[in-house]
């Protein structure tokens, strides 16, 4: 089957899903707003964020993380047309306020078949984590003892691919744990790999 039709079926069905009960009003973010289908980096973060890609279906694209995201994109020559973006859990997770909020690890549980199937229909040469979240989500799919803070920015093997964790984009991140100078590094590693191939 085409792998353009695979990918319609697994849309379909992510948006039909309804097992977390918290996010039963909320719609998964999975289309071709995505990116590409053979994507040079398969980037996975944590969750549709309320003011990013819940409101926009694209994903890191609308808010504060997404912005920092298309500079660190820039900063190595690649568009969205170049890479696939995706999430441990599709939908968006939010505290009762409203606010964003961490997926559970149920959520991410339920959700962990459609990554899979992501990264199996996809075969990307890289894949790159960006936050502690998506980077332990992966042990669902296959083990690993990876920690962000030791693992960041190196190229790892991984259930046969290669892996880049990486610091999440987000401004709290940026102000608290790893700058923007130092994610511009992490990227810059990035395209190198990407060069070298």
């Amino acid at each position: 089957m085409k792998q353009s039709t695979l990918f319609r079926q697994l849309e379909a069905e992510a948006a039909a899903c309804l097992i977390c009960e918290r996010m039963q009003d909320r719609k998964a973010v999975l289309s071709k707003l995505n990116g590409s289908l053979m994507p040079k980096i398969l980037f996975i973060a944590e969750a549709p964020g309320r003011n990013g890609a819940d409101r926009t279906r694209i994903p890191f694209h609308g808010d504060a993380s997404g912005k920092t995201f298309e500079q660190l994109l820039a900063s190595i020559n690649l568009t969205r047309a170049d890479i696939f973006i995706t999430n441990t859990v599709l939908c968006s997770p939010r505290k009762p306020s409203g606010a964003n909020d961490k997926p559970t690890r149920a959520e991410i549980r339920n959700c962990s078949h459609f990554l899979r199937r992501t990264i199996e229909l996809l075969h990307p040469p890289l894949i790159a984590t960006l936050g502690a979240v998506a980077l332990d989500a992966l042990r669902l799919i296959a083990p690993h003892d990876f920690t962000l803070k030791e693992a960041a920015a190196k190229v790892l093997e991984w259930n046969g691919r290669k892996l880049v964790p990486l610091y999440h984009p987000s401004p709290q991140v940026l102000i608290t744990v790893r700058s923007l100078a130092q994610q511009l590094e992490d990227f810059k590693m990035l395209g190198q790999w990407l060069k070298s191939r």
